[in-house]
């Protein structure tokens, strides 16, 4: 009877059933967790101290790799700052091709208000447009480049007229033709500007 009950259970497969000894969750938990102390102890006795010749070698590994280990940190923080600074510089330059198909636009508001007669409803009513407009640009970062009377700069003016005039300084800016301007402090176009000639040199 017992042999037929057993061969119905499987047969062997008897040995892997575990006993139920009632214990609790924490109970095995505790168990476990000696288990893995006590084996740890074991290897920990098992394993065998390098000999006095072996030491040089390991250390050195052991530097190469903390050096390994170090280098690769910095490199991780190197790439965390760029990749930190690419997505501010995206994110702060982003508008930069939509505001240099705007500056056309701004061009012919400040054509429109220099000849309109100055006072009158139409001047008005195109000054505070584009007041509307440039208030909001200047917002996202647009600066402009309209300053007369100041040294020539070829970072950011392209001379277009020059003329003879002694009473400033050679090469300075006497007007603004069409006006520069920045997205914040990146260039978005030059100033086209008359420039001065003739006058003393500025000293360098």
């Amino acid at each position: 009877m017992d042999d037929q009950n057993r061969g119905g259970n499987g047969g062997d497969d008897d040995s892997y059933v575990l006993e139920d000894t009632g214990g609790s969750i924490e109970d095995i938990e505790h168990e476990m967790e000696v288990a893995a102390q006590e084996a740890d102890s074991t290897l920990s006795r098992r394993h065998k101290m390098p000999a006095p010749e072996e030491e040089a070698p390991l250390q050195k590994e052991n530097l190469d790799l903390k050096d390994r280990y170090l280098r690769t940190l910095a490199d991780f923080e190197n790439f965390r700052k760029r990749s930190e600074r690419e997505k501010s510089d995206f994110f702060k330059y982003a508008l930069g091709g939509l505001l240099r198909e705007l500056l056309p636009v701004l061009d012919n508001f400040d054509r429109a208000l220099d000849h309109a007669g100055e006072g009158d409803d139409f001047h008005r009513g195109v000054l505070l447009i584009y007041k509307q407009l440039f208030d909001t640009l200047t917002k996202h970062g647009l600066r402009p480049i309209d300053q007369a009377n100041v040294p020539f700069d070829p970072k950011i003016h392209e001379a277009v007229v020059s003329e003879q005039d002694p009473s400033v300084p050679s090469h300075t800016v006497v007007a603004v033709l069409q006006k520069g301007y920045f997205l914040h402090d990146r260039l978005l176009r030059p100033a086209m500007v008359k420039v001065a000639v003739g006058g003393p040199e500025e000293p360098r």
